[in-house]
């Protein structure tokens, strides 16, 4: 797929940005030895899945509508950065440099790593577009809260001074393990139009759906949302498809300059994070079919109680059952999601109310 289509400007225009994209990555890896795993570190733990299945049962427990807002953020934050995705044809650094032919006519050294090969297109960068817009909720209560605890100004703006420093430190790394071009990860994570992104993702983005989360919302209405993502996903992937374009671009660029052909993953195909945006809306209804009832209520320890073992069951989860085949690898990934939120909202904090609770209470009967 050329450079430069879907809006993203001139071809070479694009291939100056590319180059000097480049060049920022081969000063990102010159550096200290030690960084390597650090930026590695950094994008591994800012991976969308970790909205799912970290920052959601965090915040769930701090606050139920700060939660359900950090979990409803992230998966309509990803949807649209898949169809953002499809309709910009981002170049991705690892075979860009070669399918350009920049390697035949200057000396290029750059390394890939086992988090390089993603096979989706680049543009925006997903992990600073859904990490930005969700953890939003998250760090305007902890300001809040901040707020009420102290007068220091230093105290108050602590948690945005802590999420401009995440969202910084992930782009760095993106651009290092060469997943991402520096203005992909610039369109991903800031409001302001960019000359190669005319598009108003990321923080913005939390902005904007935070006020709009449906926290007392039927399971009907999760429900209508799933399939409302799952068939516009599939409209505008059969739309794309009739234009007359490889919808498997990138995934055939991904696959042919993998220098490592264990690194290629599933899940980071599109269609992987429309099964887990779908699942998690669906769990979303589970959820709401089952809350607690009036008078379960968690006190602090139990939340913290609950916190903690939502974090293992889901990783627990989301280690079971990881076929190869990949039609069942899709199925069970979004029965995963849409069993997470159901877990972390109404069965985990049942259970530890269950063991919790004095013998003899009135409410064992």
């Amino acid at each position: 797929m050329p450079g430069g289509v879907g809006g993203s400007g001139p071809p070479g225009r694009m291939d100056a940005l590319h180059t000097s994209g480049i060049h920022f990555a081969e000063a990102l890896q010159s550096g200290p030895p030690w960084l390597e795993k650090f930026w590695i570190s950094v994008t591994s733990l800012a991976d969308p899945k970790c909205v799912f299945t970290i920052c959601f049962p965090i915040a769930y427990f701090l606050d139920r509508k700060v939660g359900l807002s950090v979990l409803w953020i992230g998966l309509v934050s990803e949807w649209l950065n898949v169809v953002l995705k499809w309709f910009l044809f981002g170049e991705r650094p690892f075979w860009w440099v070669h399918e350009s032919g920049l390697t035949s006519k200057q000396l290029v050294t750059l390394r890939q790593f086992p988090v390089s090969c993603e096979t989706g297109p680049g543009s925006p960068s997903g992990h600073c577009m859904i990490t930005g817009a969700a953890l939003w909720p998250l760090v305007t209560a902890l300001t809040e809260l901040a707020s009420r605890q102290s007068r220091s100004l230093v105290v108050k703006l602590a948690p945005f001074g802590a999420y401009t420093l995440l969202l910084l430190a992930v782009g760095l790394s993106r651009v290092f393990i060469l997943a991402h071009f520096p203005h992909q990860v610039v369109c991903g994570t800031l409001a302001e139009p960019q000359p190669a992104c005319p598009h108003h993702p990321g923080a913005a983005l939390g902005w904007g759906l935070q006020a709009r989360t449906p926290a007392t919302r039927t399971p009907g209405f999760f429900v209508a949302a799933a399939l409302a993502l799952l068939l516009s996903s599939l409209a505008l992937h059969s739309l794309v498809i009739a234009a007359g374009i490889d919808i498997d671009w990138s995934i055939h660029l991904a696959t042919k300059w993998c220098s490592n052909p264990t690194w290629l993953r599933l899940d980071t195909r599109p269609f992987a994070s429309i099964c887990r945006d779908t699942g998690s809306a669906l769990g979303l209804g589970l959820a709401a079919g089952f809350p607690l009832q009036q008078g379960e209520q968690l006190d602090p320890w139990q939340r913290v109680a609950s916190a903690m073992l939502a974090l293992v069951a889901m990783q627990g989860l989301h280690q079971l059952l990881q076929p190869t085949d990949v039609t069942l690898w899709y199925s069970t990934s979004f029965l995963k999601y849409a069993t997470g939120p159901w877990l972390v909202a109404s069965l985990l904090p049942r259970l530890v109310l269950s063991l919790s609770r004095p013998q003899g209470s009135p409410h064992t009967d």
